[in-house]
């Protein structure tokens, strides 16, 4: 998964630093301890899924530091009543990445890819890159560029207090 990632990325034409990590700290705040990141300069992709049938799904990509507002923002979006996380068995079966690797880039073309505005205005984010092994740093004006990605204002919101 891994190589198709970065293939992803050299076809986006899109600069990037691969950033090789223990895979015991790909889960945000142990990452971000380790390895020196701002919590602000990490995304998160997150898979959510349209309760319905067959379901639809959408990965979301915010800031670590908000979350993905899927009762309202994402609801809307994906035109559904109900919508919910994904489990991580189901996030693995959908994107064949395991949860802490999920990355925007390389996703099936079925899943929807929706940007927290936040993100795109980032000159440095990191986000997962197919594993739990790898993260790719890259300027978030990527993902304003990438087909088929949405930059959304609200898709993410302030953890509440």
């Amino acid at each position: 998964m891994e190589a198709a990632v970065l293939g992803h990325l050299d076809a986006l034409g899109a600069s990037y630093e691969v950033v090789r990590i223990d895979p015991r700290d790909a889960d945000t705040a142990a990452f971000c301890a380790r390895y020196g990141y701002a919590e602000h300069e990490s995304g998160n992709c997150i898979l959510v899924g349209a309760r319905s049938d067959p379901r639809r799904y959408a990965a979301c990509l915010v800031q670590a530091t908000r979350r993905v507002d899927v009762n309202r923002t994402v609801r809307r979006l994906l035109g559904a009543r109900k919508v919910s996380f994904a489990s991580a068995e189901e996030a693995t079966a959908v994107t064949g990445m395991l949860p802490g690797g999920v990355t925007p880039f390389g996703l099936p073309d079925e899943v929807t890819l929706y940007v927290d505005a936040p993100v795109a205005a980032l000159r440095r984010v990191v986000v997962g890159a197919g594993s739990r092994a790898l993260k790719v740093e890259v300027d978030g004006v990527v993902f304003a560029r990438m087909p088929g990605a949405t930059v959304v204002r609200g898709l993410g919101a302030p953890p509440p207090a």
